[in-house]
């Protein structure tokens, strides 16, 4: 009998496929394990997935049968789609008859999709009228697509999020003759025929590729004696089962910058700002807010679709960016790096071989420019001057940083460069990292303005191997605070061991009511369960976008082992002294809202004259759970919510120029921060509340927080 719980994280990195086993218990990283990404093995990334898994359990003595959860990510579907390692797609568009049917023949037959990299989907089409679609046509019309060349059926219907039965017809007859199908209403419930089309070919074209990887990295895990599903991070943060991503893949695209965001959240108490996840030749940025990474829909070569998922920037300069350079000084730092031209970083190569260093320059790849620079050595072995060189040569990166290494070996390589250029080796590697930062400082800059994060609330988190290398100089420049946690260079094989299972349904409905709202909640729900989620531990939040109409429902579960807290609970005071760095005022100044045994609630003015009242919500294992820049709490009984909040929104509007900006409201119940931002009218706030405070007791203890919102 096994005695105690393993959760295991894989992760799929360009370059090493790492693998983290964390005691479920204390969440205690009991095992480790690296290879090289088997990105040219015959089974794909997968064989590497495998193992990294085999080799972390060997390594560290776990038994197979103390494995209660194991998810991996995956680089599969984004690289089908930059490769064109596609399927072509046939698409079977359904309708009525007349204009409506012009209307939605025109809408479903898509042009091929360009992936923007020279690749692209090719699309077949033809449409059936709805009074026609029985067995026998579709039959037809899938013979007809297949001839044409196609190996994967879509199935898209004007309004099949209201009706999904025809598409549903589709897919069973193609499954009948063995043809992987994609049913466009599965994929999104959102209305906008054309983009739902796309969104679904762009799955169908990649499902071959997916199910034949799934399905072969499944075996293998069988054979190793794991029994519990095989979960697979998806790219808006969650997990799903292997089952439910043989049918949707492409949910799982940037699922590596998803399982870092996870894993950065778990280990940082991160509330509002902005990530870094750095490698040795990209760096991902995407922001934090109110404790959840924010999710976009993702364009695909240059498409719009219905694929949630975290809404990243994706630079080619990361920790083994390389130097490029000329008389005139340091033209630029990457986007090719040390591992793309295969040669070492001086900061990792021993001292003693930097003998006689001499500058060359040099084109990495074909038809890249001649000016990057490598230092040839005496051995004849030739380094490169990179991000984590300039680093360690001013002494940025510190010894218990996964970037550090030899500086005196980095100053050695780096000075026949600085003597080419002039200056000391010192404003060279100063050269280097504001090269970098100036490509980073904008995406910063313009994440925050997207996602309105206020300039002294913002700190900047970094993961990953090189964060060392880039995060402080960028804190130091901005003037911002930042934070790399511990196990950053496995940060990403963390979160996918941590990670919930998540889905999401959307749907366009103008004037909603409480049912609407409850049946979508119970619909996010079955999802989530579908996907591997214990019924008992999902929480459904609902996001409502009031100039569309879009409902989001959102719901988060945990598999069959509900995971323990990360840390131990704090005092009022620790909770303080968070709050109090968070804000930027002594802990003295803070005045304690309201608490209950879940959560603390603080407010400071951090500018008397201004006098706004800086607000935070700390949960009892220290998290910031909501951070705003003018708000109020107060703790009351769930029969005076209605009371309570409707005297806040009155308090807390905002009146510009005859617009009347609204508040945002929270409601702590239980051990949940319920998020009810942007809604434009009170008795729309009231009926989604109602969804989640109908069944309280009517003495429960409940925290409202209130925040002002400005232009």
């Amino acid at each position: 009998m096994p005695n105690r719980s393993v959760r295991v994280g894989i992760d799929v990195g360009g370059t090493h496929t790492k693998a983290v086993a964390i005691d479920n218990d204390t969440h205690e990283i009991i095992g480790k394990a690296s290879v090289m990404t088997s990105h040219d093995n015959e089974l794909g990334v997968s064989a590497g997935v495998i193992e990294a898994f085999e080799k972390c359990l060997d390594a560290n003595n776990i038994d197979p049968d103390e494995v209660i959860f194991i998810a991996h990510s995956t680089t599969q579907a984004t690289n089908a789609l930059l490769e064109g390692d596609v399927a072509e797609v046939g698409i079977i568009g359904m309708g009525g008859g007349g204009f409506e049917g012009l209307l939605s023949k025109k809408q479903t037959k898509i042009d091929d999709i360009d992936l923007g990299t020279g690749k692209v989907i090719k699309i077949h089409h033809t449409y059936l009228k709805k009074k026609t679609i029985n067995k026998d046509t579709i039959a037809n019309a899938v013979k007809e697509l297949m001839d044409k060349g196609a190996t994967v059926i879509v199935a898209s219907e004007a309004f099949g999020v209201d009706d999904i039965s025809e598409e549903e017809q589709v897919q069973a007859v193609a499954e009948e003759k063995n043809i992987p199908v994609t049913v466009a209403s599965d994929i999104s419930k959102l209305y906008g025929l054309t983009r739902r089309t796309r969104t679904a070919a762009i799955n169908a074209s990649i499902l071959p590729k997916m199910f034949e990887t799934a399905t072969s990295t499944e075996s293998s895990v069988r054979k190793a004696g794991i029994k519990v599903p095989l979960m697979i991070m998806r790219g808006d943060g969650g997990v799903m089962d292997i089952s439910e991503m043989k049918k949707r893949p492409v949910l799982t695209m940037l699922s590596g910058p998803a399982a870092s965001v996870v894993g950065a959240l778990m280990y940082l108490r991160a509330s509002n700002g902005v990530y870094f996840e750095v490698g040795g030749t990209s760096t991902n940025i995407g922001v934090i807010k109110n404790g959840r990474p924010a999710v976009d829909y993702a364009i695909v070569g240059g498409h719009s679709t219905y694929i949630s998922s975290l809404d990243v920037r994706v630079l080619g300069v990361a920790g083994g960016s390389m130097v490029r350079a000329d008389k005139s000084g340091i033209v630029d730092v990457g986007p090719r790096s040390a591992h793309i031209a295969g040669i070492s970083y001086s900061v990792y190569t021993p001292e003693e071989e930097i003998v006689e260093p001499e500058l060359e320059f040099f084109s990495p790849k074909k038809g890249d420019p001649a000016d990057y620079v490598s230092i040839k050595l005496k051995n004849g072995k030739r380094v490169t001057i990179t991000n984590s060189c300039a680093a360690n040569v001013l002494g940025i990166v510190k010894p218990e940083d996964y970037s550090y290494g030899n500086a005196k070996s980095a100053v050695k390589a780096m000075e026949p460069l600085a003597k080419y250029l002039g200056i000391s080796v010192e404003e060279t590697a100063r050269q280097i990292l504001q090269k970098s930062f100036e490509k980073i400082k904008p995406v910063i800059e313009s994440l925050a303005e997207k996602y309105k994060l206020e300039k002294d609330q913002i700190s900047l988190v970094g993961v990953g191997g090189g964060a060392a290398a880039l995060l402080p100089y960028t804190a130091k420049n901005m003037g911002l605070e930042y934070s790399i946690p511990e196990n950053a260079e496995v940060i990403s094989s963390i979160g996918v061991a941590l990670a919930m299972v998540r889905d999401v349904v959307e749907r366009v409905i103008p004037n909603p009511t409480s049912k609407n709202i409850s049946d979508l909640k119970n619909e996010a729900a079955n999802m989530a369960i579908a996907s591997g989620a214990v019924p008992d531990s999902i929480e459904v939040q609902i996001e409502i976008d009031s100039q569309t109409s879009k409902i989001t429902a959102i719901a988060l579960g945990s598999t069959e082992v509900q995971t323990t807290d990360l840390l131990k609970t704090i005092t009022e005071d620790e909770a303080k002294e968070i709050a109090a760095k968070s804000i930027g005022v002594p802990k003295e100044a803070l005045e304690t809202e309201c608490n209950n045994n879940v959560f603390y609630v603080f407010a400071a003015a951090k500018d008397e004259k201004a006098g706004k009242r800086q607000i935070r919500v700390i949960d009892k294992k220290g998290f910031i759970k909501i951070q705003r820049g003018n708000g109020v709490g107060r703790l009351c009984q769930s029969n005076e919510i209605r009371d309570v909040v409707a005297e806040m929104w009155d308090k807390l509007s905002v009146y510009k120029s005859e617009i009347r900006l609204t508040p945002d409201i929270y409601l702590c119940i239980g051990g949940k921060v319920l998020d009810y931002s942007g809604m434009m009218s009170i008795d729309q706030l009231f009926m989604v509340m109602e969804t989640e405070t109908m069944l309280l007791e009517p003495n429960e203890k409940v925290i409202i927080v209130g925040a002002e919102n400005d232009l």
